[in-house]
């Protein structure tokens, strides 16, 4: 910056003073850096984040894990028995292996998407790393998620669905799932910071984007227009990942699944960028 005198600019000799104030973005691999170096105060900030969330809830962790349950069951029962629309096998264990992966899904982006903005108090008193907070929401969701997907695995033999070598394609499956969330929650947070429309967004969509998601049918029942959705949706790969480690392949699995990786690839290349691009000036902006 150089600012020039006044009997300079009044002398013809420079131009009037200014200042040029331009944030100059982190760079993605010392972005990732400082997120690796605070992995610690990630894990702390997720414990406390899933603590503090039940810690005044006389059932506590029970909630986490049974709210997803009964909504699992309550739709297993009125799409099979009210609505009369299931025709896949073993379909209480098929909705409850896809309404798994949904819920996490749903929780996590709902609070990651909105995570930089919310954690204004904790950001304006010490600096770290933006992108961690999207990040520990993903993480406190992850408790829950893996005390609900053991339920799955323990429910299945007692819905007579036998366990086996598919039952690894869960890893795979859960690995994929965290990595799409946040992606999301990576490009979200950051627009959110500029568009406060984002948390709304997030809540419309989500009430729509189960129901184009094959958790309470197989693909192959959904109608032709139905299908184009089904293909362009990052979930439904993920979803009939589930589906085939519980109750075997329920879709055209490789297509989907391809689409949901390319999803992720380009969500997680966008939200790295974005939150390198503009993590020193999202204090400003809060």
């Amino acid at each position: 910056m150089t600012v020039t005198t006044r009997h300079e600019v009044s002398a013809g000799v420079g131009p009037a003073p200014s200042i040029d104030l331009r944030g100059e973005g982190t760079s993605p691999g010392e972005l990732v850096r400082a997120v690796w170096r605070a992995r610690q105060l990630l894990v702390i900030l997720a414990r406390k984040e899933f603590h503090v969330r039940y810690r005044r809830a006389s059932f506590g962790l029970l909630w986490a894990v049974g709210l997803p349950l009964l909504q699992a069951l309550v739709m297993a029962v009125v799409f099979s028995r009210v609505a009369h629309i299931a025709k896949a096998p073993h379909y209480s264990v098929f909705m409850l292996s896809g309404m798994t992966g949904w819920v996490f899904f749903t929780a996590a982006l709902a609070a990651g998407s909105t995570a930089i903005v919310d954690g204004t108090e904790l950001s304006s008193r010490v600096y770290f790393p933006r992108p961690l907070l999207p990040l520990v929401q993903v993480a406190s969701s992850l408790y829950g998620y893996v005390v609900t997907l053991g339920i799955l695995l323990v429910l299945c033999p007692l819905l007579h669905v036998g366990l086996g070598w598919r039952t690894l394609v869960l890893v795979p499956a859960s690995l994929l799932l965290v990595a799409l969330v946040t992606g999301f929650c990576l490009v979200l947070s950051a627009l959110h910071v500029y568009f406060r429309d984002i948390r709304y967004l997030v809540a419309a969509a989500l009430m729509v984007w189960m129901y184009v998601t094959p958790i309470i049918y197989p693909p192959a029942d959904a109608p032709g227009k139905l299908r184009l959705l089904l293909q362009a949706n990052p979930m439904t790969g993920v979803t009939d990942l589930f589906h085939l480690g519980t109750v075997g392949a329920a879709g055209p699995l490789a297509g989907a699944v391809v689409v949901a990786v390319a999803w992720t690839v380009v969500l997680l290349g966008c939200g790295l960028w974005l939150q390198a691009r503009f993590d020193r000036v999202f204090a400003d902006l809060l």
